[in-house]
């Protein structure tokens, strides 16, 4: 069985895009099958790439995330994902906002799946600049989360 997986932050432009490459291409390495997409609370980059700055980082590891493009989360998606991660707390609370009535997609925080880290919530790189720290904080829970669904 394919397991629908959905990753959400601000933009879709950091945060998001590069969970859902890391985390497609570990696993599809780990042989797990996934059908992944990621999408932004708000409007402001629909369409856009993922920002150059995150997608040579994330290059520079190994994955291209040159394939994606921005949406934005709506209702509908908790009827066509099995979980949906947000990266924040902001992103999780925005995400229950369009919660349909009777869903029961699970929503979680994707730092749920690394609580090694100690980290509460993967950072945003278009603020901090610090795409070092978000791809390990994604990597680290991508991993965590391809045992939690394995």
């Amino acid at each position: 069985m394919m397991t629908r997986v959905l990753f959400v932050c601000l933009g879709n432009i950091c945060r998001s895009p590069s969970a859902e490459g890391i985390f497609r291409d570990l696993a599809a390495e780990a042989g797990l099958a996934v059908l992944t997409d990621s999408a932004g609370t708000s409007d402001w980059h629909v369409g856009s790439a993922p920002y150059a700055p995150m997608k040579e980082a994330a290059l520079e590891r190994g994955f291209d995330l040159s394939d994606l493009r921005a949406r934005q989360f709506i209702a509908g998606d908790f009827d066509q994902f099995d979980l949906i991660i947000g990266m924040d707390d902001s992103n999780l609370e925005n995400i229950e906002r369009l919660r349909p009535a009777g869903s029961q997609t699970p929503a979680r925080i994707f730092t749920d799946f690394a609580p090694e880290i100690g980290m509460d919530h993967v950072p945003d790189p278009y603020y901090t600049r610090d795409f070092t720290q978000t791809l390990d904080l994604v990597q680290a829970a991508s991993r965590g989360l391809i045992k939690h669904l394995s």
